[in-house]
C-alpha cells in the first residue's frame, strides 16, 4: 500500500538561510531570532485560539527583531527560497515507489504555490494545503486532520514530516505518524512524546 506523507516547508524543505543577506545584513542569527519570534507569535495567536495569516505574523516578528530590515524583502526572499540538497533526490525516491507527497505549510495558497514553483519542486507534489484553509495554524490538530480528510485518509495512515519538534508535537496529537527532521540545530522536546522517528536527512526516508 502507497503511503502518505505530509511536508512541512520552511527549513524542512526550503532553506531560510538564504534570507541571511538579502534580509538580515549577513546576520545568520538575526535570521534565527526572527523566525522564533514569528513562531512564538503564531503559538500565541494559536493558543488564546484566534488566527492571523502568517505572513502578518512574520512582518510583525520583523518589526520586533529587525525593525531595520524590510518587509518587501522578506516577502520577496520567502517566496524564493532554495530548496535544501537532500529534499529532491529524497522525494523522487518516494515518489517513486508510488507513495503520496502533500505539503502544508503556515502560509497562505499561493505563497505555497510560489515557494514550490520557484525551488522546482512543485511537481514532485500530489497535493498542497495552507493552514489557512482550516482556519487555524499549526500546532493546532485542525491543519493536520484537514490535510488528511482533503487527502481521503485517516490521520494514522499519514506521516508528517517536520524539522520543527513543535510541528512534530502537534501533528502526533492529531493523530499522524511523525518524523523530525534533524536539521543543524535541532532536537527533539523532551516535553513531548518522542516522534516516530528522527533522521538526519530526508534521504533516510526511502
Amino acid at each position: 500500500m502507497a503511503a502518505t506523507w505530509v511536508f512541512d516547508v520552511n527549513e524542512t524543505l526550503l532553506d531560510l538561510r538564504a534570507l541571511d543577506g538579502a534580509v538580515f545584513g549577513g546576520d545568520a542569527a538575526l535570521r534565527g531570532r526572527w523566525f522564533s519570534q514569528m513562531i512564538q507569535c503564531a503559538l500565541v495567536t494559536t493558543l488564546l485560539g484566534g488566527y492571523r495569516p502568517f505572513g502578518e505574523l512574520g512582518a510583525a516578528a520583523l518589526a520586533m527583531v529587525a525593525p531595520e530590515a524590510s518587509p518587501d524583502a522578506l516577502r520577496s526572499g520567502l517566496a524564493s527560497l532554495p530548496p535544501h540538497p537532500d529534499v529532491r533526490p529524497a522525494l523522487e525516491a518516494l515518489r517513486g515507489r508510488g507513495d503520496r507527497l502533500a505539503a502544508l505549510t503556515q502560509s497562505k495558497a499561493d505563497v505555497l504555490a510560489q515557494q514550490l514553483g520557484n525551488a522546482g519542486i512543485e511537481d514532485l507534489f500530489d497535493a498542497q494545503f495552507s493552514a489557512d484553509d482550516a482556519g487555524r495554524l499549526k500546532p493546532a490538530p485542525a491543519p493536520y486532520r484537514y490535510a488528511c480528510a482533503q487527502l481521503g485518509v485517516a490521520p494514522g495512515e499519514a506521516t508528517m514530516v517536520a524539522a520543527h519538534a513543535w510541528d512534530v508535537a502537534g501533528a502526533a496529537a492529531a493523530g499522524l505518524q511523525t518524523v523530525l527532521v534533524a536539521r543543524p540545530g535541532v532536537v527533539p522536546d523532551p516535553s513531548q512524546p518522542a516522534p516516530g522517528r528522527v533522521v538526519e536527512t530526508l534521504a533516510a526516508l526511502p
